[in-house]
């Protein structure tokens, strides 16, 4: 009986806060709600907004920061279901902790206020059972910088908001969505900072795809490196995205599908300004196909990409693109109705996918053949719904935007969604890293990559002779591309003061492709070993089998 007490005092408490909460943010609006869908947040609407619920429900919302830009915006985060906004107040919950990040690319704004929306949702008690097994961690606005450049034309014809949006670049002038390995940015810094110290079970990145002309309001991703453990795969792709589509349809009439964009046979597709818009410089191109169906292509394997770098980590990677030519409100409501289901989903099933990232985690890949590179795998024949537009006028600009048109036509088209080895390497029991490789050791450390000093001269390693080395320009960088093998290296011993990074070790996968000579996103082609690769035959690096 006293027991039941308790619970209905404690009860009563959480109506009366909810009821609080409902009366102080009856009048709060995002900037799209208060301009009839017009106007994007700026960067001040969306911190002015989340001091507002986080007043509201202050034991339900805590607000920190987790980096700074360029221009010195710091970043704001919101922890939603755990005593305090603390990596360490969060990761003593216990609970399934989920990353909602969304303005990666500041143009492509609907995520950014969905996930306003949502925390507006939270502060009033919405959804409040989710967060009796999950912790949210809610990133609205990560381009701040280039939030706030915003043109009418910065998204070419994509249906508004009519008054403008951001730019994809930040400050820099870099794609931050390509900056997860290399880590130019102080952006980026800060975000993977934030996964190493709370260690997300789960990453949601929030875009706006204007590649080819679909049917679907919104198409979402996995991660797409051929190293990311297949227990995270497969759950996604068997259970959590259906879950999520059957829903979605059946509450709201919508389709919602795999990325990708339509490639002729043999050929690489439209290059698309959402997730895949650069091919991968180090590469080799997909072999010519016969002539035949169409393919329905994703973008790129590489970790640079926020969902396949959380793969890497062995975490669930999940990309949502809605699609441009919706209208503004309806892509908001495509992404919000995306992350509902997802969030159900992750809610209900929470120790199922923790226990996936453990099993990642325990994974001994060390032995094992692992992709370098990696090319699109054609599997077999898929049905993807194509669609059309209509052209309308911009009311402000005078500029062309597409408005989708209520079209659905079925399509038998070949399933390009996922990736193949193109070349593999065995992981070794140890890498080795000179203790002069300054620009390497402080990736491999901001990263989270276990490593120990070594203290004894180690023998028995192998080195990489260098065959060919070539330059490639991408992301302001001469991307180093090497070829060679690997080969016994008798007389070579591990001077004492290098830097062991063993392989039975949680991040092992991100490891790997961080450190082997000819990945096609590590530290060789991001340039933080030039200093130690110029003249040179072999590479710096050592491994030991």
């Amino acid at each position: 009986m006293k027991t039941l007490l308790i619970s209905l005092a404690a009860a009563a408490v959480c109506l009366q806060s909810s009821g609080a909460a409902q009366g102080a943010l009856a009048n709060l609006k995002t900037r799209p709600e208060r301009t009839d869908y017009r106007e994007t947040s700026r960067y001040d609407d969306v911190v002015a907004f989340m001091n507002e619920v986080a007043q509201a429900a202050p034991a339900r919302i805590h607000l920190t920061t987790f980096g700074t830009t360029v221009e010195g915006r710091t970043l704001p985060l919101a922890v939603v279901g755990a005593p305090a906004a603390t990596a360490e107040a969060v990761r003593r919950t216990g609970k399934l902790r989920v990353f909602i990040q969304g303005n990666i690319h500041a143009g492509e704004v609907e995520g950014k206020e969905s996930a306003l929306m949502l925390l507006r949702d939270f502060a009033e008690g919405t959804h409040a059972h989710m967060f009796e097994s999950m912790v949210l961690l809610i990133a609205p606005i990560y381009n701040a910088d280039g939030n706030e450049r915003i043109k009418p034309n910065n998204r070419g014809a994509q249906n508004g908001p009519i008054e403008g949006m951001g730019q994809r670049p930040n400050a820099q002038g870099y794609d931050l969505n390509r900056d997860h390995m290399k880590l130019d940015s102080p952006e980026a810094r800060g975000l993977i900072k934030l996964w190493v110290e709370y260690d997300p079970h789960v990453g949601i990145d929030l875009h706006t795809t204007n590649g080819t002309t679909h049917a679907y309001h919104l198409t979402y991703s996995p991660p797409l490196n051929p190293n990311t453990a297949v227990a995270i795969t497969t759950l996604l792709k068997n259970d959590w995205f259906p879950f999520m589509t059957k829903n979605v349809k059946a509450k709201h009439g919508w389709d919602y599908f795999y990325y990708g964009n339509v490639s002729t046979p043999g050929g690489r597709g439209r290059p698309a300004t959402g997730s895949g818009q650069a091919a991968t410089p180090a590469a080799p191109a997909t072999p010519p196909q016969p002539a035949g169906p169409r393919e329905w292509r994703t973008f790129e394997h590489v970790p640079r990409f926020n969902n396949n770098y959380i793969g890497m980590r062995n975490r669930f990677g999940i990309l949502s693109e809605a699609y441009s030519y919706v209208t503004f409100p309806d892509r908001i409501r495509a992404t919000t109705w995306f992350l509902e289901e997802m969030l159900t989903y992750a809610g209900r099933n929470a120790r199922r996918i923790r226990a996936a990232t453990q099993a990642a985690d325990a994974e001994r890949l060390i032995g094992k053949a692992l992709a370098t590179r990696a090319r699109h795998h054609r599997g077999g024949m898929i049905e993807v719904l194509m669609g059309e537009v209509e052209e309308e006028k911009n009311p402000i600009s005078g500029a062309t935007m597409r408005r989708r048109k209520d079209v659905s036509k079925p399509e038998q088209m070949v399933d390009a969604t996922t990736f193949e080895p193109s070349a593999t390497e065995v992981a070794p029991d140890t890498y080795f890293v000179p203790a002069d490789a300054t620009a390497a050791l402080a990736l491999l450390r901001a990263h989270g990559v276990q490593m120990r000093e070594v203290t004894r001269g180690v023998s028995g390693v192998e080195q990489f002779a260098i065959d060919s080395t070539r330059t490639q320009s991408f992301q302001q960088h001469d991307m180093r591309i090497v070829e060679g093998t690997w080969q016994p290296a008798p007389g070579v011993v591990v001077p004492v003061g290098s830097w062991a990074v063993p392989m039975d070790q949680p991040l092992a996968r991100l490891a790997f492709y961080l450190l082997e000579p000819t990945s096609d996103d590590g530290l060789t082609v991001w340039n933080a070993l030039d200093s130690l690769l110029d003249g040179r035959k072999t590479h710096p690096i050592l491994r030991k089998r």
